[in-house]
């Protein structure tokens, strides 16, 4: 089954002075389960097209959509509650909240949907330890280490039992272990908790991990292969 169908998605800045295609009619459809990357070399549209299957950033031409639905079709407000419920979202500088515990934090998107206090402790607990971190529960992001604030990011998109996932260049600032350990892990939570991941990625490692490389040259898919 498809949770996204992209069909000839154009994303053009600056349209009335100097036009850029950002993105130039791009068409796929990714099914669930699927741990796929989009690559390319730099400003070829990744973090573009990333954003606007999840809503970050608008269509200029074509339309997304997600479940079923055609997210151009929602108003802000409307938008906001879709990705709360359908979307979990991992960025690259990890975009935790300062001042709350990783614990927190992970029960931060819980918190949002109105969760009952017991169900967003199981649901954290059992996260963190899958992740093995759970003895880091109660420490805030900044006395952690870049891998396990990016172990407490992937909990946290993960917390709700989103649609998807949606990485955006996540291992650009780990090293080597924390990348490989942090790779594993969720190549592990998408086959245990069926999430479908998509990331935008340039780094090899993270390549050679997923199953579907979705090839980006300036804003157009040049190639499109299954593992």
């Amino acid at each position: 089954m498809s949770v996204i169908e992209a069909k000839s998605v154009s994303k053009i800045y600056n349209p009335d002075t100097i036009p850029v295609h950002a993105i130039n009619d791009v068409s796929l459809t990714i099914e669930e389960g699927e741990f796929t990357a989009i690559v390319g070399p730099s400003g070829c549209g990744k973090t573009t097209l990333l954003n606007m299957i999840g809503g970050l950033d608008s269509v200029s031409e074509g339309h997304i959509s997600v479940s079923g639905v055609n997210i151009a079709d929602l108003n802000e407000a409307a938008l906001t509650d879709f990705r709360l419920k359908n979307i979990g979202f991992v960025f690259q500088s990890y975009n935790l909240i300062p001042v709350l515990t990783a614990k927190e934090n992970v029960e931060f998107v819980m918190l949002l949907q109105q969760s009952h206090q017991s169900a967003m402790d199981e649901r954290a607990d059992e996260l963190l330890t899958k992740m093995g971190i759970k003895e880091v529960s109660q420490r805030r992001p900044a006395e952690l280490s870049g891998g396990q604030q990016q172990r407490v990011a992937v909990a946290r998109a993960l917390a709700s039992k989103p649609k998807f996932i949606l990485a955006d260049e996540p291992t650009a600032n780990l090293d080597s272990h924390s990348t490989e350990s942090l790779l594993d892990i969720m190549a592990k939570m998408n086959e245990e908790e069926k999430a479908t991941f998509i990331f935008s990625t340039h780094d090899q490692r993270v390549i050679d991990k997923a199953r579907r490389i979705i090839t980006l040259e300036d804003g157009r898919i040049v190639s499109d292969e299954k593992k």
